[in-house]
């Protein structure tokens, strides 16, 4: 018999006693069905008759520290709900004796998360463009929130600095339960010779690209902003650099010539705008320098090498919910070269 995701994850009879004495409504018995996409925490579709939920818990195994963190996603969402496309935030629950784990649910937002293929209804050159610009548009929004008023406190300050520690040091964990990973200490060398001055700090979602959003099935328009595990407060170029990355085909470093194409072959159709485009429509919507962008960007390749080899790690290991997360074996050595070629495409 095929194991049941949900067996270790999720103890549905104590989620159902947990949702029928704290969320209102009709008590009655719940239907949860595991959500495949994605590789980090873990999420379920909850429904109880005609309502209908997601659940957001971290996955099983040991955890790196700073990771996984759904106490932070929620309060992010709490604060923000009202103030920024984000979906409403239900409940937190810290006691692991529920499910085995924290976990929080929130309203499930109807609509087309966009992974690899666009709505019929805006699958066009101008379709494509107005989700480009919903984006840049909900970005500049999210980071025009009065953070301190929402009831969000962070440093702000030094943001640069401590994501620098943050990810080299959680790279020093996860290296010997792994591998080297040969140009990563160079580019960590690179980012540190390059810090710019920062920005007034903003709320900062971490994680933002196009399959973190869902849009209206319908109509091109930008509903709500998921995946908040990452959230901070601190410099908002920062989520600038990552999402224009997501966006942009890389070239293919030597030695990676037999690899598959990382990218969908959707982002290969015309409408969607160049990465200069989305530089110039989020600079003249929020007043701020793209100067520096070129160390944002890299900052965020780096980034994103540390969490996908810390996922790696749950691979190897056996905790990794996700068979994909294989590929990390041969894609983050492919981020790490393609890094390295944007700094000397790009850098002066």
């Amino acid at each position: 018999m095929a194991e049941n995701p949900l067996d270790h994850l999720v103890d549905v009879p104590a989620l159902e006693r947990y949702v029928n004495k704290h969320i209102p409504g009709t008590p009655g018995p719940l239907e949860v069905e595991k959500h495949i996409a994605g590789f980090s925490n873990e999420t379920f579709f909850v429904s109880r008759g005609a309502e209908r939920w997601v659940l957001r818990r971290p996955p099983r195994g040991p955890l790196l520290p700073t990771a996984h963190d759904v106490e932070r996603e929620h309060r992010f969402l709490a604060a923000l709900y009202g103030r920024a496309r984000v979906p409403k935030p239900l409940a937190y629950c810290e006691d692991t004796s529920v499910i085995g784990a924290p976990f929080y649910l929130m309203e499930r937002t109807e609509g087309t998360v966009i992974r690899t293929e666009i709505p019929a209804a805006y699958n066009t050159p101008e379709g494509r463009r107005r989700i480009n610009e919903e984006q840049i548009d909900a970005l500049v929004e999210l980071h025009a929130v009065d953070w301190q008023a929402a009831g969000l406190e962070g440093r702000g300050n030094d943001y640069i600095a401590r994501q620098l520690k943050r990810w080299s040091s959680q790279w020093q964990l996860t290296r010997p339960r792994t591998r080297d990973l040969a140009g990563l200490d160079q580019l960590t060398t690179w980012l540190y010779d390059h810090v710019p001055p920062e920005m007034p700090a903003t709320v900062v979602h971490g994680d933002y690209k196009l399959d973190n959003v869902m849009f209206d099935s319908n109509e091109p328009k930008l509903l709500a902003i998921f995946d908040w595990e990452m959230a901070t407060i601190g410099d908002p170029l920062a989520d600038l650099g990552y999402f224009i990355n997501g966006l942009i085909p890389d070239a293919v470093p030597p030695g990676f010539e037999d690899r598959p194409v990382l990218r969908s072959p959707m982002m290969d159709l015309p409408g969607w705008l160049t990465p200069e485009e989305l530089a110039a429509r989020y600079e003249a919507k929020s007043g701020r320098s793209m100067k520096s962008l070129l160390f944002y960007r890299v900052l965020a390749r780096y980034k994103l090498i540390v969490i996908l080899e810390g996922l790696y790690m749950h691979y190897i290991e056996g905790s990794a919910a996700n068979p994909g997360a294989k590929d990390f074996e041969w894609r983050v050595p492919m981020m790490v070269a393609s890094a390295q070629q944007l700094i000397h495409r790009e850098g002066n």
